[in-house]
């Protein structure tokens, strides 16, 4: 997957010297968490709400309200930001940006061309996105998890299987640190439009693999979040 079909191309963003309560408020307004830093379309750095929070005075502050507002009307986003930030190119796989994400914790990075210009920002939400949409568990997708041999062949004996049923692959996922040693764990999410098919195929497949788990997520009931 290729971050430029994931990434968000309508970018607000601001200046180097825009007060810090501007970018607060831009922030705040927009519901979201960071903003790129440009001048004349090139990248120049990000600001973070979590910027804004360190850089703000704290609870105990000894300042009045109008000072503090005052304060955060003179301070700029170039005393806050964070200059030559992290950055990845629209043709990165999404997969790389994950791994940064995930290894320098940060949750969202903005996407260049080559001549270093803003072009598009990833964030963890899209990347939880892509595989949401990728992973086929919102398309009513039967998912067949197994522990296959860790050998050239092994998951193509399983494909060979499926196709003589006529089912639809949606998406296959291959993992080796929760298997057990000498195997891998093989995730894959099918549809059939046929029951009797469907049934007879589960059968084959529970006769000839080692099954983990197997089922369709009940994504319509799934757990929510309580509304306050």
């Amino acid at each position: 997957m290729l971050i430029e079909d994931w990434m968000a191309k309508n970018v607000l963003t601001v200046d180097e010297n825009t007060s810090l309560m501007r970018a607060t408020r831009v922030m705040k307004e927009n519901n979201i968490r960071r903003l790129p830093v440009v001048s004349h379309g090139k990248l120049l750095g990000i600001v973070t709400d979590r910027d804004v929070k360190d850089a703000s005075p704290s609870k105990t502050s000894s300042l009045d309200i109008h000072e503090l507002y005052y304060l955060l009307s003179e301070m700029k986003v170039k005393d806050v930001m964070t200059s030559s930030p992290l950055t990845l190119k629209g043709k990165d796989s999404l997969e790389l940006a994950a791994v940064i994400m995930l290894e320098d914790k940060i949750s969202g990075l903005p996407v260049v061309d080559e001549a270093g210009r803003l072009v598009g920002l990833i964030s963890e939400t899209d990347v939880l996105r892509a595989f949401v949409r990728t992973s086929g568990i919102k398309d009513g997708a039967r998912c067949y998890v197994f522990d296959l041999p860790d050998a050239p062949g092994s998951v193509t004996r399983v494909i060979e299987i499926l196709r003589g049923y006529d089912v639809r692959v949606i998406s296959i996922l291959t993992s080796f640190e929760d298997a057990p040693e000498g195997k891998k764990r093989v995730s894959i999410r099918i549809t059939s439009s046929d029951p009797a098919k469907a049934e007879a195929l589960h059968k084959e497949l529970l006769a000839n693999f080692t099954l983990v788990n197997f089922g369709i997520d009940d994504v319509k009931n799934r757990p929510r979040k309580h509304k306050s």
